[in-house]
């Protein structure tokens, strides 16, 4: 019979918890803080993909893609905690979903069968690619500054993500007859409630890292919650759309309310619903073709950026910013695209609100077991994660995104051969809101002022290579049009 003591020994040999560090307590903890901070997704995919109908008039539906989106999330969450043992939680990739649903469903007229297909071709693809050892291989081409400017590019972008959800950073309504696109609040007020708590659940998480609180930013998010239900209780502020129309002043998510009921029975109704060959039947095979390649790129660099990013953060790179075990970690990625294709949820892949979890002392996959398995708990207990409104969620991604910046040291301003490449990566990241579109810009710059100043063959050819495939990349609407 195994003793508890033996079982916390293979627990802790299996993951390397006291090698890396850390705790079984501060790895349940900071697993939780991870869940939170990417819980939004539950709510936020099926808003992007749920409603948008196909050709054929078929919708997803809201209860069937949120109950997807978990599925997904939580068993690709736990499998790359097993197997890669590393904090990196693991959910639909933002932009990519919107590019399923609006390039692939509503521009290209696929139905959600078809465009989920491809998505599933795309990661067989990603994780050949991981597979043979080309994606390390690339990772290990990219010069050290250009590695840590990713990591102050996406610090910058989850801060943007938080700034923007709070409601504290605003689109103007009219931007076209404004001298800015985004302002501040409401007509440069902070004039909501939400937005206020969100203010005060910053104040909250800066002071417990300041003070380096144990699990600080769990408690941040807790306390924060409780002061939105307290809120939210006296002014009723209530969502931020009702009845389709937009309330400027409601919580841009969850409202933070007493639930009516525990939980109930997923609908997985649209798990499996997939066809791999109707889009190169529909659109053409080139056309198609084209499709998966901008998929690819998309997920390609995106995950690479984000691990790291996350890997410097949490500690856990060699000197020359490389993740140990990096083949492992992209190959059990990879397969989050089949997974989120199979369950009509889109492509899944590393989260960047990971960070949450690693800042509150993630640093093993068993961070990532605890987080996989809440996901998977949200299926049934949806009314209880909505409770957490992104309001107090946001405060820790802004200020995980002011830890980020202290990679910038690392990057070598004085030669402008790496500072201009360097500086279009950090900023295109979070003004485009896309990690891709930063990684492929700070490429091309670099290939293009090593050509032009006489540093060509310093280049490594799979940089070269790579540079190509994103201005094809980033001129895929032209050439599509030109095909048509």
């Amino acid at each position: 019979m195994t003793t508890p003591t033996a079982s916390r020994s293979a627990l802790d040999r299996y993951f390397s918890i006291s090698a890396r560090g850390s705790s079984v307590g501060t790895e349940i903890r900071a697993g939780v803080v991870t869940f939170f901070a990417m819980a939004y997704i539950i709510i936020l995919n099926p808003l992007i993909i749920g409603t948008t109908a196909d050709r054929t008039g078929h919708a997803l539906g809201i209860p069937q893609v949120a109950a997807a989106t978990a599925l997904a999330a939580g068993v690709m969450t736990i499998a790359f905690g097993l197997f890669a043992r590393y904090p990196f939680g693991i959910a639909t990739g933002l932009g990519i979903n919107t590019l399923v649903a609006v390039t692939l469903v509503a521009g290209e007229g696929l139905t959600w069968p078809e465009a989920m297909g491809l998505v599933i071709i795309d990661g067989i693809i990603i994780v050949i690619l991981a597979v043979s050892g080309f994606r390390v291989a690339v990772f290990n081409a990219i010069p050290h500054s250009l590695k840590a400017a990713m990591g102050v590019g996406i610090g910058m972008f989850i801060a943007m993500i938080g700034l923007v959800d709070s409601g504290f950073v605003r689109r103007i309504p009219d931007a076209a007859h404004t001298t800015v696109p985004v302002g501040l609040g409401i007509n440069g007020s902070i004039a909501s409630w939400p937005t206020f708590v969100f203010v005060v659940g910053l104040i909250i998480t800066g002071i417990m890292v300041a003070r380096n609180v144990r699990g600080g930013l769990f408690f941040a998010i807790v306390i924060t919650t409780i002061i939105g239900m307290i809120v939210e209780a006296l002014t009723g502020a209530g969502p931020s759309f009702v009845d389709g129309k937009p309330v400027p002043t409601g919580w841009n998510l969850a409202v933070p309310t007493l639930p009516n009921s525990l939980g109930g029975m997923p609908d997985l109704s649209i798990v499996g619903s997939v066809d791999f060959f109707g889009a190169f039947v529909h659109v053409g095979a080139l056309s198609a073709t084209l499709l998966v390649f901008t998929l690819v790129l998309a997920n390609f660099f995106d995950a690479m950026g984000t691990m790291t990013a996350l890997g410097k953060q949490a500690g856990l790179t060699d000197d020359d910013g490389n993740l140990p075990d990096m083949k492992k970690a992209l190959v059990v990625e990879g397969f989050g695209a089949i997974v989120g294709g199979g369950a009509s949820a889109s492509s899944n892949t590393v989260y960047i609100d990971s960070a949450a979890g690693i800042a509150d002392g993630a640093r093993t996959g068993l961070a990532n077991v605890i987080t996989g398995v809440l996901f998977l708990a949200a299926m049934f207990l949806t009314p209880l994660y909505q409770i957490v409104p992104i309001e107090a969620a946001a405060p820790v991604l802004v200020v995980v995104g002011a830890m980020m910046m202290g990679q910038i040291k690392e990057i070598d301003f004085s030669d402008f051969t790496i500072a201009l490449p360097a500086f279009l990566t950090i900023v295109v990241m979070p003004f485009t809101y896309s990690i891709a579109n930063g990684i492929g810009v700070g490429f091309v710059s670099y290939t293009l002022l090593a050509l032009a100043s006489g540093k060509a063959k310093k280049v490594h050819w799979l940089l070269w290579l790579i540079s190509v495939l994103f201005m094809v990349y980033f001129a895929i609407d032209p050439v599509m049009n030109a095909l048509s």
